[in-house]
């Protein structure tokens, strides 16, 4: 895809710097209106339709996008390679990886028949490692190599489990992959530009994964790492086998179906946003499959969806001029519109955009902005979260905080908090609303699909969630639940209907889980 950065216009006059050079001053900057005025209006934008009636209506609009898309489009609602859900069946010894942008996590999941469901699921041990500048520079096939040479020094404290395996037997493997891949199989996918500065990229485009990684870990047993001679004897005997490669809602998905059989669906919300979704396989065109899904004697019933839910919403969900103001400078306008209005660093920006409206307008700050809050995206959820729950005298542990994130020659006085605190609650409940109205639709897509009637089929369904915002904002997660059962209220069904949970740790304990599945349905003949 093609990206072109379109030429920006300031939204406001000539910024210039004050005397002491410690802030930055609107020039010819002249107070039209009150703050409180602003505030109201705000208020009143972000709101906008965030009744339940208008939510509802939303919601139906996105649940007839989702329809379509899963007949057409090339981007959302994708198969994945993955038919079933964990049983409780699944047993055996994993090595599980998280590949991400900024972590490696190194796992061993073991799944044992017969326990209790939290219990079913163990990570003996794991491990995670940052990679760094200097490892994302690795070229051609050495930053497989580093991964390989980490995954041999864990493995090599864990002789007590691998010398128990047989000599001719592969380790199992399942990989969370966070980057952009096109997937042929359960086990293999062409790698695709990795961005984020890693060179290796450059060299391994277009190479299967499976293929990539194995090869690696074939290499790093060949020249083993410093450990103790008789962890030689059967290091030198141990290969791997790529057995699953996943997403990190279908990781977060199949983790938490582990626990709990009533999850159906699956939600990553923090820097960004997406969900998975078990649904028929008849309620995806044939088209969408790059192969059929299925062999002579099986019939594979359901597939795991990746539902790129931050596409959708653009003609869906009302907008204020700061959202606009922000897509028009994003460097893809229009091409995530949904994470665009609710995400992480997405709130923190269109705070700051009204901010610098309000400094403009209203002499916010008296008129002057701190230089660190003329820098977009500065202002981030961990901020927000803290100014939105601060309830000390005067809102000075906002204070402190700004000062010390956004240094001034003029603190700010109360009002100027009181409008902040005021406009980062406006946001966030935005953000909950329409988050709920979201995943109300995924409900309703696969209550259709299965055909299930909600008033009589009163089954809870259970949403395995993940992501820095779900995991660290306090409250964020028991207020979107709220919405939902103020949805699922409006309709008649009751509350309790869809139920969120948390699902941490999941993108490497579900790539276990995957690995786990792909053995049990390459014994069914699915794969």
């Amino acid at each position: 895809m093609l990206m072109v950065s379109l030429p920006r216009s300031p939204p406001f006059p000539e910024l210039k710097a004050s005397p002491n050079n410690s802030t930055i001053q609107h020039a010819g900057c002249q107070a039209e209106r009150k703050t409180e005025d602003l505030r109201e209006e705000a208020k009143t934008l972000l709101s906008h339709q965030s009744d339940v009636d208008s939510t509802l209506s939303m919601s139906k609009k996105l649940h007839a996008d989702f329809q379509a898309r899963l007949q057409t489009s090339p981007c959302c609602m994708l198969p994945s390679h993955t038919y079933t859900l964990p049983t409780g069946e699944e047993e055996g010894a994993y090595l599980a990886l998280d590949v991400g942008g900024s972590i490696l996590r190194i796992a061993l999941v073991f799944l044992e028949r017969g326990c209790d469901a939290e219990n079913r699921v163990q990570i003996r041990r794991i491990e995670s490692l940052v990679i760094d500048e200097k490892t994302r520079a690795l070229p051609g096939v050495s930053f497989f190599d580093w991964i390989a040479d980490s995954i041999h020094r864990m493995l090599a404290q864990e002789d007590h489990i691998l010398v128990n395996l047989p000599k001719s037997e592969a380790l199992r493997m399942g990989v969370a992959w966070s980057f952009p891949i096109e997937q042929t199989s359960v086990r293999s996918g062409r790698i695709l530009s990795m961005g984020k500065g890693f060179r290796c990229s450059e060299t391994v485009l277009g190479r299967d994964l499976g293929e990539v990684l194995t090869q690696a870990c074939r290499r790093a047993v060949s020249s083993p790492p410093d450990i103790c001679k008789a962890e030689l004897i059967w290091m030198k005997n141990l290969n791997v086998r790529l057995d699953a490669l996943v997403n990190d809602s279908a990781a977060t998905l199949l983790s938490r179906a582990c626990v709990d059989v009533n999850t159906r669906l699956a939600l990553i919300f923090g820097t960004g946003m997406n969900a998975a979704v078990h649904l028929p396989i008849t309620a995806l065109n044939e088209s969408k499959f790059s192969q059929p899904p299925s062999l002579p004697h099986t019939q594979p019933t359901h597939v795991l969806v990746n539902t790129e839910l931050s596409m959708f919403g653009k003609d869906v969900f009302p907008h204020t001029r700061w959202d606009d103001q922000l897509n028009a400078n994003h460097i893809l306008p229009d091409y995530q519109p949904f994470e665009y209005l609710i995400a992480g660093p997405y709130m923190g920006e269109i705070i700051r955009l009204i901010l610098v409206e309000a400094a403009h307008t209203c002499s916010l700050f008296s008129g002057i902005l701190p230089p660190s809050l003329l820098r977009p995206y500065s202002i981030d959820a961990r901020t927000i979260a803290a100014i939105e729950f601060d309830n000390s005298p005067s809102l000075s542990h906002s204070c402190n905080l700004f000062q010390e994130l956004y240094p001034s020659s003029t603190p700010p006085s109360y009002i100027d908090l009181y409008f902040l605190q005021s406009i980062i609650q406006s946001i966030t409940h935005r953000a909950s609303t329409y988050l709920a109205t979201g995943i109300h639709a995924l409900w309703s897509l696969r209550n259709h699909a299965e055909g299930i009637d909600p008033s009589i089929d009163l089954t809870p369904v259970s949403i395995g969630c993940d992501g820095s915002v779900i995991n660290r904002y306090s409250g964020f997660m028991e207020r979107c639940q709220a919405h939902l059962d103020d949805l699922t209220r409006s309709e008649g069904f009751g509350t309790g209907r869809i139920v969120l949970e948390k699902a941490l740790g999941t993108a490497v304990l579900g790539a276990g889980v995957a690995a786990a599945l792909s053995v049990r349905e390459e014994q069914s003949g699915y794969v």
